[in-house]
């Protein structure tokens, strides 16, 4: 088995792997859970409550900790996915022209490297269009007072905005819906393949696990997926 550059002992390697993979499963879901405030009608009350959720998640200590957490995850799971993909392609014969893959395999799990790449490449976008001008930006038209008197940028008219732009909102759907049906396949083979990994390995279970994690593939990178196109086609506008 190829080592990783990351980790010397491969079991280590396999272990972080699936026990990132595992994490930021967890971090969609919680992801989705306040993406889908976005969903509210138009309001100040949905205005004001969505801040407060995006305040809390950016000030609060645990939560800072846990997001530099999933940040880690992240440049672990990707990187050491490029590394493996690049090491099994040299670890092939020569005879490549005429490899066929098992057919026990499937395409997302053939593929894993491309659809990591291409879920990559969605968060460095997606940070840099949302993370980025709410760390860095100045986004003076679009600033917040909280009940508390405290002026924090408007996430949530940012949010809207973008996605309800006529030219680039649609872009920007039609880009997360690609992006979720990246996700979508690499967690199809990606959530069973790490219980597996760490050792839940039973007939008993396996059934289960696969059922959970089809859905689990299915259901949350949809839900993500209908969010940017409610609000460019459905939401009113602010």
């Amino acid at each position: 088995m190829a080592k990783s550059a990351l980790l010397k002992s491969s079991l280590a390697k396999k272990y972080w792997m699936a026990f990132t993979g595992l994490f930021l499963c967890t971090f969609l879901v919680g992801h989705l859970l306040g993406n889908l405030q976005l969903l509210l009608p138009v309001s100040d009350a949905a205005r004001d409550q969505f801040n407060e959720y995006a305040l809390f998640m950016t000030t609060n200590p645990l939560v800072m900790i846990l997001s530099y957490v999933t940040y880690l995850s992240i440049l672990f799971h990707a990187i050491d996915g490029v590394i493996l993909t690049i090491n099994n392609r040299k670890a092939r014969p020569q005879g490549y022209v005429n490899f066929k893959p098992s057919t026990n395999s499937t395409w997302s799990s053939r593929n894993m490297g491309l659809l990591g790449t291409v879920i990559l490449a969605f968060i460095i976008l997606h940070m840099n269009a949302f993370w980025a001008k709410m760390k860095f930006g100045s986004l003076d038209h679009t600033y917040y007072t909280t009940e508390g008197g405290e002026k924090v940028k408007d996430l949530y008219t940012l949010t809207i905005a973008t996605f309800q732009d006529p030219d680039y909102g649609l872009i920007m759907s039609i880009v997360y819906l690609i992006a979720m049906a990246a996700i979508a396949f690499h967690l199809k083979h990606g959530f069973a393949s790490g219980f597996q990994s760490l050792g839940v390995n039973h007939p008993k279970y396996n059934g289960f696990i696969r059922k959970l994690g089809y859905a689990f593939a299915i259901l949350v990178p949809l839900a993500f997926a209908v969010i940017p196109f409610y609000i460019h086609f459905v939401l009113d506008k602010i």
